[in-house]
């Protein structure tokens, strides 16, 4: 008799024969943004309010921009996940896989926007 883990003896197993790697992308990402959420409200906070001058000098340290971009990146690919996994579960074929394009591309384009803007903010 061989011993398995949890996960091995998942692994593979499924219709799309990735539920458990999905599973546990979506962990992780959970537990890096317990970590982010409260260090962005805290470096944003720090933030709000500020002349615009003020902010964009608080921005180009790298410590908050970093914070911004780790948590909105995390967020986004969390988001991403979890939509897959409703859209998935609850609707049909066509629309299901118009839906998991659609916030797919939404996540992407976000992310994207925040690099941009986070960028030309700290430049």
């Amino acid at each position: 008799m061989r011993y398995l883990t949890d996960y091995k003896r998942v692994h593979g197993h499924g219709s799309a024969h990735s539920g458990a790697h999905h599973y546990w992308n979506t962990q992780v990402s959970s537990a890096a943004l317990v970590i982010l959420v409260p260090l962005f409200i805290f470096t944003f906070g720090h933030a709000l309010g500020m002349e615009y001058e003020d902010a964009v000098e608080y921005y180009s340290r790298p410590l908050p921009v970093v914070i911004a971009a780790l948590t909105m990146i995390v967020g986004l690919i969390h988001f991403k996940n979890g939509a897959q996994v409703m859209f998935e579960d609850y609707t049909k074929a066509k629309l299901r896989i118009s839906l998991i394009l659609l916030s797919t591309a939404f996540s992407y384009v976000c992310i994207g926007l925040v690099l941009f803007a986070l960028v030309k903010l700290a430049l």
